[in-house]
């Protein structure tokens, strides 16, 4: 009887263990369950220059939604941005790709405009910036073409 009821607190310690390793790595994988929340918004980039799918989307340095998908589209990056639902950006709003640090991980900024027509779900952010190519500005700083 004693060997029956540790392995019952065994299998409970396992089973909990094993749930508390799921959400944990749903948590920190920033995975979202049901296709998450918010809505969409796409830009097109001339280039990403190395911009991920998952990516931050950032205002003013708080993260305020991620890289849904990045594509092709009539020879530019279709870029697909999920905000969050209490975001809402304005017409005139400029995203641009930044590099956290100087060799980092790249993510999209958003400069708020000051239209006061707000971006529906599912349009588009008309005014983009495309990140700068580091290796390119390096190659014509050493070639004296700066």
């Amino acid at each position: 009887m004693e060997r029956a009821r540790v392995n019952i607190a065994v299998g409970i310690f396992v089973v909990l263990g094993i749930l508390a390793l799921g959400y944990l790595s749903i948590k920190l994988g920033r995975v979202s369950l049901l296709g998450g929340g918010g809505y969409m918004v796409a830009a097109d980039f001339p280039s990403v220059g190395g911009l991920k799918s998952g990516a931050s989307v950032e205002i003013a340095g708080v993260e305020v939604g991620r890289v849904e998908s990045i594509g092709l589209n009539d020879y530019q990056a279709h870029v697909v941005l999920r905000l969050n639902s209490n975001v809402q950006l304005q017409e005139d709003s400029i995203a641009s790709i930044k590099t956290k640090g100087l060799i980092g991980e790249k993510f999209i900024r958003i400069s708020p405009g000051a239209s006061d027509k707000l971006i529906k779900p599912g349009g588009r952010i008309r005014e983009v910036e495309a990140p700068v190519d580091l290796e390119e500005l390096i190659s014509k700083y050493v070639f004296g073409k700066v």
